[in-house]
């Protein structure tokens, strides 16, 4: 278990430096794209488009890292507040009967999606736009890295319970 919970928490922190150079990179194609069209007017329905591609590996590639850091979107009424073997058993809990079941589902069912478009080579219906096929392809890749990141917060909490492992469950609620 552990040296699986090495190899992804190391794949998901290289997917959440990717997803940094992808923010990064729409970041500055955008403003690009508005200083061309605004000082020359010219304008590229490609270059707009690979600003939301960007945006979405960003987020795609992004979340497992997100989970990995405990710093994901959760519902926190009081999990603050609760003991951390309390957190931990909630954490499995929610990992597997949630997290997992609905990461393996939805990549499971976008996979026909993506061969749809890749098999009608589909692309934007906007002038100069892009193939659709890898945007599409980032769904179900993102779900199946964070189903790999969720087995192995599973396992961390498994060792944790088990009294093998440390780890950290502090979560510090986001202000309001």
């Amino acid at each position: 278990m552990q040296s699986y919970v090495r190899l992804m928490d190391a794949v998901s922190r290289w997917c959440g430096n990717l997803a940094s150079w992808a923010l990064l990179a729409a970041c500055l194609i955008s403003a690009g794209n508005a200083t061309l069209r605004y000082t020359f007017n010219i304008g590229s329905n490609a270059w707009l488009e690979v600003q939301w591609y960007l945006f979405g590996m960003a987020v795609f590639a992004g979340a497992p890292m997100l989970l990995k850091l405990n710093e994901h979107v959760r519902v926190d009424v009081v999990y603050g507040g609760l003991h951390p073997r309390t957190k931990a058993w909630i954490d499995l809990l929610g990992i597997l009967f949630v997290l997992l079941p609905l990461c393996l589902t939805v990549a499971w069912m976008a996979w026909p999606f993506v061969a749809e478009a890749y098999a009608q080579g589909e692309t934007s219906p906007s002038a100069g736009g892009l193939i659709r096929w890898p945007i599409k392809l980032a769904i179900p890749l993102g779900f199946g890295l964070m189903a790999l990141q969720g087995l192995a917060e599973l396992f961390k909490r498994v060792g944790y319970l088990r009294g093998t492992s440390n780890l950290d469950l502090h979560y510090e609620r986001p202000l309001q």
